[in-house]
């Protein structure tokens, strides 16, 4: 690597930290201001809020807003390196345009492969902490409001509540069925059934078990019981956010689990998992984009420059926003929902290449 490619790359990864500090840090004091009447109302000490909050706060924005700092980081370090003419000075010496970018793209490539293992493993874990924050003062307390639950627990086996109360951890006219293809077997009704923490099993009040065997059927009733099930209350726990508190391996297993059971909300968590490994892809590709507009000298100066910067990062984000959203209601597959704005992105860099002069 020549000390032109390392002067570059230094120049870029600094005003991308730079912009990252400078962004969130608004952000945050935005966030405080918004949120300031909570924490009185909740008597929090100054230490909880910046521990707990904004200190796992900050790096959820960083993330967030990548696609947004990597391109004004990049078009500010270009359009100063093009007002002062280095590139015009470098292009003159036998330079090609594709040689200049390569400092750029492994720039891109450090942040990108950062912005991965961020996501993936370490952004997770901080928004545990931020979210059961947020759950616990910001938002209003949850009340699960599901009705006529049904659920697959097992290869052959079925669950249904008519209704659950999370805060008490009971569900009512709870029935566990046995189904062998569309035939069914065994059918297991109680009134009520709770969750007993000390012994981390399931408290059934009597049954009722219909057994069938072909045209012949029999009637059991069984006492109060204890017994174990493939439930659990955090299936009847808050869902906000939670895709943001998993890490790539416990998002893995938790759509697995998701599909086993049958369930139909797994769109959105699929595109959770798509998009943490589209981001750092898309980071490259906008870091080429910002070269390409911003290696000219423009009569809007430098300024003008980091507008469109901002117009394009924006734009980059409101299809991350539409690709979730098609994904969560099943108008599109999640994986090609998760890349939507890498592929349309990667179209509008290679159109401005082949046609923006430089």
């Amino acid at each position: 690597m020549r000390l032109l490619d390392k002067y570059i790359i230094q120049k870029f990864l600094t005003a991308f930290v730079f912009t990252v500090l400078l962004l969130v840090s608004v952000i945050c004091v935005v966030d405080f201001t918004e949120k300031n009447d909570k924490f009185i109302q909740h008597n929090l000490p100054a230490k909880k809020i910046i521990l707990d909050y904004y200190v796992n706060l900050f790096p959820y924005f960083a993330n967030l807003l990548s696609p947004i700092t990597v391109f004004i980081a990049v078009v500010f370090v270009t359009a100063r390196l093009a007002e002062r003419t280095e590139i015009v000075a470098m292009l003159a010496s036998g330079m090609s345009f594709n040689r200049l970018l390569l400092p750029y793209l492994v720039g891109g490539a450090i942040i990108g492969g950062a912005t991965f293992g961020l996501i993936g493993w370490v952004i997770p874990i901080a928004n545990k902490t931020r979210v059961n924050f947020e759950r616990l003062y910001v938002k209003r307390p949850y009340h699960f409001d599901g009705r006529n639950v049904h659920m697959k627990l097992g290869e052959r086996s079925y669950a249904y509540m008519e209704s659950y109360d999370n805060t008490a951890n009971i569900g009512y006219h709870f029935a566990l069925e046995t189904i062998d293809g569309t035939k069914l077997r065994r059918r297991l009704t109680a009134d009520a059934i709770s969750w007993d923490s000390t012994k981390h099993a399931w408290h059934l009040s009597p049954q009722l078990v219909r057994i069938i065997d072909g045209q012949q059927e029999r009637l059991l009733t069984i006492p109060a019981r204890d017994t174990t099930l493939n439930l659990y209350p955090k299936d009847f726990a808050s869902k906000y956010r939670l895709a943001e508190t998993m890490t790539l391996p416990e998002l893995n297993n938790f759509i697995q689990q998701k599909l086993e059971r049958g369930a139909d909300d797994t769109q959105q968590y699929l595109s959770e998992k798509y998009e943490r490994y589209s981001y750092p892809f898309a980071i490259v590709i906008l870091t080429a984009i910002g070269v390409i507009l911003s290696s000219r000298k423009s009569r809007a100066g430098v300024g003008g420059q980091i507008a469109l910067g901002f117009v394009l990062a924006f734009l980059f984000i409101i299809f991350v926003i539409l690709g979730r959203n098609l994904a969560s209601v099943g108008d599109m597959h999640p994986l090609l929902a998760a890349w939507m704005p890498s592929i349309v992105f990667s179209g509008i860099g290679i159109g401005l290449y082949r046609f923006v002069p430089r």
